[in-house]
């Protein structure tokens, strides 16, 4: 007997528009820093997976992680979170995307940024009900620990870059 056809619950085209609602929240954010705002884009039960971080469940979890993480250094540093490119799954109501992660400007122009994969799943009403990233740590890392060495060299580097550096950024240096 072949497998029964199941309905997505969404079309490519409807998860495309609340893609792109998503991407204007999180372009607004990188502006105002309104972390509470882009968590706001998710339902009450939400599921939240960071690799390195563990699972948070729920809207107030995410809410509490994302701006403990993003109004700290490395987080505080970055600028923007476009995506590089996209695809829809309407089977799993799934957007899939690369994030760029560029950090601000050291001194002298220099672009500094790592990527990263991103699942998430719709739940309708421009609410995601699960994101999960998908990325390597140590390139993170060694990103943050390169734009430190940079803002030193420039007489640029901050006191939470400092401090960052020298604690945990410890790990990823590679000179």
């Amino acid at each position: 007997m072949p497998p029964t056809e199941v309905t997505p619950r969404f079309t490519a085209a409807e998860l495309d528009r609340a893609f792109a609602g998503f991407q204007a929240t999180v372009a607004e954010v990188a502006q105002t820093h309104d972390w509470d705002k882009w968590a706001d884009q998710f339902t009450e039960d939400a599921d939240y997976v960071e690799h390195a971080m563990g699972t948070f469940k729920g809207r107030e979890a995410i809410r509490a992680w994302v701006n403990k993480t993003m109004h700290a250094f490395p987080g505080s540093h970055m600028t923007g979170y476009p995506s590089l490119w996209h695809v829809t799954d309407p089977s799993t109501s799934r957007v899939i995307f690369e994030v760029d992660n560029p950090m601000r400007d050291p001194g002298d122009g220099t672009l500094i940024t790592a990527t990263n994969i991103t699942i998430l799943t719709y739940a309708g009403a421009g609410l995601w009900s699960r994101e999960e990233d998908v990325y390597n740590p140590l390139l993170f890392g060694r990103a943050a620990m390169k734009w430190c060495q940079k803002a030193t060299e420039l007489g640029t580097i901050d006191a939470p870059a400092q401090q960052w550096m020298d604690t945990v950024g410890k790990m990823f240096d590679r000179r």
